[in-house]
């Protein structure tokens, strides 16, 4: 009872910031999103409209569209880091010359802001200044233009957030492959199983959980990715990389139009829940259940 007791006493602190900076902000999204209110227009008062906000999302093409990109988006990005993070946690699990200097330099990523990020890559892939047009136009007679080109736009915008965090997963998967037991992989060498085998029925069930709780983390930020996007293309050329994210800033900052905004914030958070919720059913719920 005694122990119960000090263990509130020392989450209270955390609970009492939560509160104030996650579920009041919450609360008051909720309540804006059944709103029509322009703080800017020459009434700036907010105007109960029911669910007016939320049945406009329904036919709002924008809207669809811009969900449509972000779902390529997460799928290639988070895809793309779990494979390569994924070879390069077996890598770092072996010695080689310069480990430790390649390490750093492969963690130096995650320490920039996202905004940085943006920036650094829009000056490398603006084509007069451009590093990375230069050499494709000059290795391999490649023209690249992401302000005119819908798709090359969105190729960069997926290979910059492969290389922005795929040193987070790298580092999650080392930690998950270091804890693993050795005597399950060694079994199964003596019964002859080769690498394939042994990685998809040992490693890849052993690393399940990890593998989920990144792919938790990484879904989540990359639905709501904002930052790099629009410093790199700003939502064009056109719609091709008006994400999610991108959809709300414009409809928030520059349509000054905060209850459309607050609603469509709402229903992309209950999107990203029904996704880690369906995420979390396909990979672990029968792992949990076949243990039980």
């Amino acid at each position: 009872m005694q122990s119960n007791k000090l263990g509130w006493i020392l989450l209270a602190p955390t609970l009492v910031i939560l509160f104030f900076f996650g579920v009041l902000p919450f609360i008051y999204v909720v309540y804006v999103s059944f709103h029509s209110w322009n703080p800017f227009a020459a009434n700036p008062d907010m105007v109960f409209n029911w669910a007016d906000n939320f049945r406009r999302i329904v036919f709002d093409e924008e809207f669809l569209n811009s969900v449509g990109v972000t779902v390529m988006f997460v799928f290639f990005a988070v895809l793309s880091e779990l494979i390569v993070g994924y070879f390069l946690a077996q890598a770092f699990m072996k010695e080689f010359p310069g480990k430790a200097i390649f390490r750093t330099i492969h963690t130096l990523p995650l320490i920039m802001a996202p905004i940085i990020v943006g920036s650094v890559w829009k000056l490398m892939t603006t084509p007069s200044i451009g590093i990375i047009p230069h050499y494709l136009d000059e290795w391999f007679g490649i023209s690249m233009n992401i302000g005119t080109s819908a798709p090359t736009a969105f190729a960069t915008i997926v290979l910059m957030d492969v290389w922005h965090w795929t040193p987070l997963v790298t580092l999650t998967l080392i930690a998950a492959l270091v804890s693993l037991p050795p005597d399950p992989f060694e079994q199964a060498q003596i019964d002859g199983a080769n690498k394939r085998q042994i990685f998809w029925h040992i490693t890849l069930p052993m690393i399940a959980p990890a593998v989920v709780a990144t792919v938790f983390i990484r879904l989540m930020d990359a639905l709501r990715t904002v930052d790099e996007v629009w410093m790199l293309t700003g939502g064009g050329p056109g719609s091709a990389t008006r994400f999610v994210g991108v959809h709300i800033f414009k409809e928030v900052f520059p349509k000054t139009n905060y209850g459309y905004g607050s609603t469509i914030s709402v229903i992309v958070l209950y999107l990203t829940i029904v996704a880690c919720w369906l995420l979390y059913v396909t990979m672990l719920a029968p792992r949990t259940k076949k243990k039980g």
